[in-house]
């Protein structure tokens, strides 16, 4: 004969009362003690329970999810081909936080559309720490004023660190009749429309630097662009174009060999490395500051833990001796600084640059 069940009478919210329970947790006495479908509504109860106490768990007590990071190999996606001046220092890192990590860090070229190819596959990957970018400033700041479509938002990357700078300067071709850079201004000024410059491109660092060049002088030059650096140089040396505002890196081995003249460089302070070439501010151009520089970003909503993981990590290799010793035969200054850092010195970044885009006219592609 079958036991009979008295069902237990419902509390004010049409549940079981807690003597169906047992130590509060929702655990059943017995299967008998409920009716059909009340087991059901009890484990929903005790799931909904345990995620709230999950949620509720101070941040110090969840797992440590940089405590493990990397368990795997890292994906660097770099945004120029190989060989060039972001590839070869993304390289120095690669390796050192190979070392440092204890797994491996593979760089993947992807150049294109002034590094938008690149950047785009980050921004879609998972916020994991497994894919990082590794990018010259126009994808993260003027790249948004100069195409119409960018398949992703500059904004939203996180930011990591930036690694590098790298200085740009004033080269003439070693013909060109000023000696100093106060008289390539004077000379400048007095032949309006005669000079031409080259560039990288429309809408590069050498072709922005010096349109705000020609804002703050009053001057006005005729814009040769060209693919790349290296067609430009080439007609620099062959007196094709008077002058380009160009990286130190690739600009000094012109210098040094009596190729080309640099007359002043683009920065705040007198560099190490050539203590006897003013800078523009020297020059009578105040405010005239320009460099380029090497940067690092994950996805949008990666881990802050993980980003402050590869952010000190990156820090650490900066300061290594073997590092600086790396970046004085490249020309390169260190940068390093707080993930903060990055992130307000590319919102500055991107407000310069978008006016001198705006001011020049340079329409978006």
């Amino acid at each position: 004969m079958a036991r009979a069940c008295r069902r237990p009478a419902p509390d004010r919210h049409g549940l079981p009362h807690s003597q169906a329970l047992v130590n509060g947790l929702g655990w059943p006495q017995s299967p008998a003690a409920f009716e059909p479908g009340e087991e059901w509504m009890l484990r929903r109860l005790i799931l909904i329970a345990a995620t709230g106490s999950l949620l509720a768990m101070p941040a110090a007590s969840q797992p440590d999810i940089a405590a493990t990071y990397p368990n795997r190999g890292v994906r660097i996606i770099v945004t120029v081909p190989a060989g060039g001046g972001v590839d070869s220092v993304t390289r120095i890192f690669a390796d050192k936080l190979q070392r440092r990590l204890g797994q491996s860090f593979v760089i993947e070229n992807q150049g294109g559309a002034g590094g938008n190819v690149g950047a785009s596959t980050v921004y879609g990957a998972a916020p994991d720490g497994y894919t990082l970018l590794s990018s010259q400033p126009a994808p993260l700041t003027t790249n948004i004023a100069l195409y119409k479509k960018l398949g992703f938002d500059p904004a939203a990357l996180e930011p990591v660190v930036i690694m590098s700078r790298l200085p740009n300067v004033l080269l003439v071709r070693k013909d060109f009749p000023a000696k100093t850079a106060a008289e390539f201004i004077a000379y400048a000024k007095a032949n309006p429309g005669k000079l031409n410059y080259g560039s990288q491109g429309i809408g590069t660092t050498s072709h922005l630097t010096t349109e705000l060049f020609m804002s703050l002088t009053g001057t006005k030059m005729v814009h040769v662009p060209y693919k790349g650096t290296a067609p430009a140089l080439n007609d620099l040396m062959a007196g094709q174009v008077d002058f380009i505002f160009m990286e130190l890196s690739s600009a000094v081995r012109l210098h040094q060999g009596g190729n080309a003249r640099i007359l002043a460089v683009a920065t705040d302070q007198r560099l190490d490395s050539l203590p006897d070439i003013p800078t523009m501010i020297e020059a009578g151009v105040p405010d005239f500051v320009s460099d380029t520089w090497n940067a690092l970003s994950a996805p949008p909503k990666t881990p802050a833990a993980i980003v402050n993981k590869l952010n000190r990590a990156v820090n650490d290799i900066i300061a290594a001796p073997e590092t600086k010793k790396q970046f004085e035969d490249l020309n390169l200054l260190p940068a390093g600084g707080s993930p903060a850092d990055m992130a307000k010195f590319v919102k500055e970044e991107t407000r310069r640059w978008t006016e001198v885009i705006h001011r020049a006219g340079i329409q978006p592609e």
